[in-house]
């Protein structure tokens, strides 16, 4: 039995398409989200950025790794069916904690989130992988956008730093260049979405998204999951998250002690 928020349908379009729209997801859950983004903001964590960049218009904040801290984060991961959802569309019987991420574009934000890949910045891989994208306000513009099938690719894309857009890694021959997805006709999958429903993904899903030319904020939650074959592998250089002093070997599956098992069927 899968969760009644979602269907086989869900499960065989994630697993073909690396995306799917969830509906509702944590609709229970609009008004803590909303209370944590307004203590994250006001309160950054080291991570924090505004993505400022030259001849760009608005705001667009970004934090991550603040769930320890930020007790209506926490209480919302806890209390929604989200680490279920995650099993089901994973097809994994392990759901492990391993980060939140905070993404806020203000009205009149002239940058779009860059086109993507969350795994080669991460120092876990596997094939069960899974991150939720949930936004606070509707969205009709500034949605998340997401290349249908770009989890499979042969390889990945080269990680890149937002706001410059240099490699991230000085070793780049192991990764393709960030493609154009329109100029080269890929499918392109892209919902409306209320407060409350999620878009969840693959970590190789190439994805990003629209500038926010409207009048209304666009506060978005994403929370990072992974399942029981991910495991700990080393980058090219320092990841993000960075998580120093981790003390991880290759192989091994993330500590609980710092990313907690939310599920254990």
């Amino acid at each position: 039995m899968v969760h009644p928020l979602i269907t086989q349908t869900h499960i065989d379009d994630f697993q073909r398409d690396g995306a799917v729209l969830i509906k509702g997801l944590f609709k229970g859950q609009v008004d803590q989200l909303r209370r944590g983004i307004a203590q994250n903001m006001a309160q950054p964590g080291p991570y924090a950025s505004n993505n400022e960049k030259a001849g760009q218009t608005g705001r667009f904040f970004d934090d991550y790794c603040n769930w320890p801290r930020i007790t209506d984060f926490e209480a919302a991961i806890k209390s929604s069916p989200v680490a279920e959802v995650a099993a089901d569309l994973m097809r994994s019987d392990r759901v492990q904690m391993f980060h939140d991420h905070v993404l806020v574009k203000e009205p009149g934000t002239s940058m779009a989130t860059p086109w993507h890949q969350d795994g080669p910045y991460y120092f876990v891989e596997g094939r069960q992988t899974i991150s939720f994208w949930s936004p606070l306000d509707p969205v009709t513009e500034a949605a998340l956008r997401c290349v249908a099938g770009s989890h499979r690719w042969e390889k990945e894309v080269l990680p890149t730093r937002w706001v410059s857009q240099e490699g991230f890694f000085a070793d780049e021959g192991q990764y393709m260049a960030v493609p154009d997805p329109e100029a080269e006709g890929m499918t392109i999958l892209e919902w409306d979405m209320e407060p409350g429903d999620a878009v969840a993904f693959d970590f190789k899903t190439l994805h990003g998204a629209r500038a926010n030319t409207s009048q209304s904020r666009r506060r978005a939650f994403s929370l990072r999951l992974v399942g029981e074959d991910a495991r700990y592998v080393e980058r090219p250089g320092p990841t993000s998250p960075p998580y120093p002093g981790h003390d991880m070997q290759p192989g091994q599956r993330l500590r609980e002690d710092w990313f907690p098992v939310l599920l254990q069927r």
